[in-house]
């Protein structure tokens, strides 16, 4: 099939997340060992930051400290005012959010796949579920999650527990999710990713 042709087919979205320390990110390398590419929704965020009008808006409701002389974040500073404020934190994700569905489909555009993976460790919090065909999530149990953070992230267990408590539990989102990878350490993780890669291969999305 010519690539002209698959631009023209409606590309699956397929959301991928997991609880601090489920080790998403190593699933997502695998999705893309298959020729899967994902869309790391945390890291083009930061991206937003930096475009001249977010940046303009930004300045305009914290102040010019909201950015370093050499134009860097200050997050720090940035961090304070969203604690503190949750109408403050209401106005980045009003921001934001609208820019990051219109890089997304812009990069889908791109893609040449019959589906691509959206990763977001915030997925169901924030309410981005909604927006996909179908979602997978990375599962581990809770001991294993936070030694894999607090080696990870070099920071200690009350550091890893306390980002813990912002996220949902496990078992809410295994209920809302499609399919469950299960990263224990123990079950293999590359016959579980090829077996929902055919499955999603094969499915049929409706218009």
């Amino acid at each position: 099939m010519n690539i002209s042709l698959l631009k023209e087919m409606k590309i699956k979205r397929i959301a991928i997340t997991g609880n601090i320390g489920s080790g998403k990110s190593l699933v997502c390398k695998i999705f893309n060992h298959l020729g899967i590419n994902t869309f790391h929704s945390d890291e083009e965020t930061k991206k937003l930051y930096f475009l001249p009008d977010v940046k303009k808006e930004i300045i305009g409701r914290f102040g010019e400290e909201v950015y370093f002389e050499d134009g860097s974040l200050n997050k720090k500073l940035l961090s304070y005012h969203l604690f503190q404020n949750k109408e403050a934190l209401q106005f980045i994700e009003d921001l934001l959010y609208p820019k990051l569905n219109q890089v997304f489909d812009e990069w889908c555009e791109k893609q040449t796949s019959n589906y691509v993976l959206f990763e977001s460790a915030i997925l169901f919090e924030k309410n981005f579920d909604k927006q996909f065909d179908k979602i997978i999530f990375v599962s581990a149990p809770e001991d294993i999650r936070v030694k894999r953070a607090m080696q990870r992230d070099k920071c200690d267990e009350e550091n890893v527990r306390s980002r813990m408590r912002l996220q949902w539990d496990e078992e809410m989102k295994i209920a809302k999710s499609d399919y469950i990878i299960n990263n224990d350490g123990i079950e293999m993780l590359i016959p579980q990713v090829v077996k929902i890669n055919s499955e999603i291969q094969n499915l049929k999305i409706s218009e």
